[in-house]
C-alpha cells in the first residue's frame, strides 16, 4: 500500500455576503453534467487553516471543542483536526450556473478548497438504527 496519495483541489468554496458557492475549475466543469437532477451533494473539502504539523498530530479533543464533554479521538468526532485534514458536508443545491454549485449553506471557510463533489443518494439504512453519544 502507498504511504501517501496526491489529492489535488477540483474547485473551491466562496462565501460573500449571504451567498455560498462553490466554483468548480474549468477544467472540471464537464464533471457537472446531470447534478442538477440531484437536491443535495456531498462536498469533501480541506481543513486548509489547520494544515499544520500540530494540528495534524491531535488525535484526541473535546468534541466541539467543549470542555465539558469527554475527552475523544478525532476519530470519534467532526473535529477540523485530524491525520488528513479532510471535511464532508452534505448540502442543498440552489442552483448551478455553468462551473458555479449555489448552496443553501456549508460548515467551511471562505476559499477553503474544495476536492470532490459527490452527489446525495440516501442510505437505506434506518435512523432508528442509528447509535450516537450523549454528547451529540
Amino acid at each position: 500500500m502507498k504511504d501517501r496519495f496526491d489529492i489535488f483541489p477540483v474547485g473551491v468554496i466562496r462565501k460573500e455576503n449571504g451567498d455560498v458557492r462553490i466554483e468548480i475549475f474549468e477544467k472540471y466543469g464537464d464533471a457537472l453534467l446531470g447534478l442538477d437532477d440531484f437536491s443535495h451533494i456531498t462536498v469533501c473539502y480541506w481543513f486548509h487553516e489547520n494544515d499544520t504539523p500540530d494540528q495534524r498530530n491531535t488525535l484526541q479533543v473535546h468534541p466541539r471543542k467543549d470542555k465539558n464533554n469527554p475527552l475523544r479521538g478525532v476519530f470519534a468526532t467532526h473535529s477540523p483536526v485530524r491525520p488528513n485534514l479532510i471535511a464532508i458536508s452534505i448540502c442543498k443545491i440552489l442552483s448551478i450556473e455553468d462551473t458555479t454549485i449555489f448552496i443553501e449553506d456549508i460548515d467551511a471557510l471562505d476559499g477553503s478548497p474544495v476536492i470532490d463533489v459527490k452527489c446525495f443518494i440516501p442510505s437505506r439504512t434506518l435512523t432508528s438504527e442509528i447509535k450516537l453519544p450523549d454528547w451529540v
